[in-house]
């Protein structure tokens, strides 16, 4: 009975959150008054802020925030925020890589936190180009004894000498064997898969123990005709009792199953989709039914595919997506968070945005504020639009949602309405990006 109350509550305060937004943007009103700033804290320079992780448990108010740089000049490591105030958020530390005006390339991009045995660990993804550490994907610190910055310590570096470039994306997934792993984007066609307990007790030599091929079709990927992967994601799926790889890249989107780590299988594929050359973020609904699609691309906007068909066996590509969603048909979205039916997105130059697929055929904007009021020609790709808020993510426990912008830094939000996220209030998996550390696997359990 408890559970149906709060499901029809979670429906009741959805519906009322979904009421078309009216309100348009002004210098004095940056966003709708369903969104409230909690903080503001800018890390500068320019083009600098890269990708952010909030941690989720309550007693560990912990941001990291990716430093690289898209122009000559910037940082490049990693900030470490204190927001045990979400008003008032604090910076903790700034690493940097050493020697850093000899390092070339983007510098620190994504950024995963997790747990093991007890201590916790973040992982900061690294690129650089030629010179010094071109073929280091990631550095690993020790941050248990935080907030006291002295204690953060690194305890491993993950370097691939044949395959240079380092690793423009990851994401850390518990995997039901009970394994944490580090999945990454490299330059070889691939996406790897890196056991986190062996590397942080002293097994990098063995800690490869999985690649997810790409298999796009041949003359696939418009502009970008090699192999790759742009993003990742994994997932138990109830419905198959399946560990799941969800990857956007060469030609589109793929789903493999990947329980057997040394022998993936591919089970879906979203290729041959008008005006989709190649995918980036590629994010499933918690029950696995439904998937965002995301390029790259200047007005290009988010597609919604429903994937029951080829879940029913029907067939296995989806080629036509159900609904799409766009906060201006003249930019674009760079990342996005699913907590169903609630996607929260980075969209550039359009600050933070949030929409709602409670009818998915239908997406609507439920609230949004605009993190940069800069030139609208003044960032990266076609058009200059690549400026603005770059990485999201959400507490579960409690609602925070946080924004990293690439020029203006971090920003801490809430919702009206939206107090935290279980899967379950939405008679949905309660399965999200969040990894739940401390349940036992699903091996062990079974």
């Amino acid at each position: 009975m408890k559970r149906f109350f709060r499901l029809g509550m979670s429906l009741l305060v959805t519906l009322l959150l979904v009421s078309p937004v009216s309100a348009q943007w002004t210098a004095l009103q940056r966003g709708t008054k369903n969104i409230s700033v909690e903080g503001h804290l800018p890390l500068g320079p320019r083009l600098s802020v890269m990708d952010i992780e909030l941690e989720q448990e309550m007693s560990r108010p912990y941001a990291y925030v990716g430093r690289g740089t898209l122009e000559a000049v910037g940082a490049k490591g990693m900030d470490i925020i204190d927001l045990s105030d979400p008003t008032d958020p604090r910076v903790l530390l700034r690493w940097r890589i050493e020697d850093e005006e000899l390092h070339t390339g983007l510098g620190g991009m994504d950024v995963k936190y997790f747990k093991w045995k007890g201590r916790y660990y973040v992982v900061q993804s690294t690129q650089f180009g030629p010179g010094p550490d071109s073929d280091l994907g990631a550095v690993i610190f020790d941050t248990t004894g935080l907030p006291d910055p002295n204690s953060v310590t690194e305890v491993a570096r993950i370097y691939e000498p044949d395959l240079p470039g380092g690793f423009h994306n990851i994401f850390i997934y518990k995997h039901s064997s009970g394994r944490v792993l580090l999945l990454t984007t490299v330059n070889g066609g691939q996406a790897n898969m890196y056991d986190l307990g062996m590397i942080v007790e002293g097994d990098r030599e063995n800690a490869l123990v999985g690649t997810v091929p790409v298999v796009a079709p041949e003359g696939a990927g418009g502009p970008m005709p090699f192999q790759f992967y742009h993003d990742l994601y994994a997932a138990w799926h109830p419905d198959t009792g399946q560990d799941r790889f969800y990857g956007g890249g060469t030609g589109g989107y793929y789903v493999f199953d990947i329980t057997d780590l040394e022998n993936p299988h591919l089970e879906i594929t979203i290729v041959g989709v008008s005006g989709v050359p190649w995918g980036h973020t590629f994010t499933p609904s918690p029950d696995g039914r439904y998937a965002i699609g995301e390029v790259e691309y200047q007005y290009a906007p988010l597609r919604i595919f429903d994937m029951k068909p080829a879940l029913d066996g029907e067939q296995t590509n989806i080629r036509r997506a159900i609904s799409a969603w766009t906060a201006n048909w003249k930019n674009l979205v760079h990342n996005h968070e699913v907590r169903w039916p609630y996607v929260f997105v980075s969209g550039y130059q359009d600050g933070l945005q949030i929409f709602s697929l409670l009818d998915p055929k239908n997406p609507r904007t439920v609230g949004y504020y605009d993190t940069y009021t800069g030139p609208e020609d003044d960032g990266v790709m076609g058009g200059g639009v690549g400026n603005g808020a770059f990485g999201v993510d959400v507490r579960n426990e409690d609602g925070l949602i946080v924004i990293s912008d690439l020029s203006t830094g971090l920003w801490t939000f809430r919702m009206e309405g939206f107090n935290g996220w279980n899967g379950e209030d939405w008679g949905m998996p309660d399965i999200s990006s969040v990894q739940k550390w401390d349940e036992e696997s699903k091996e062990e359990t079974n």
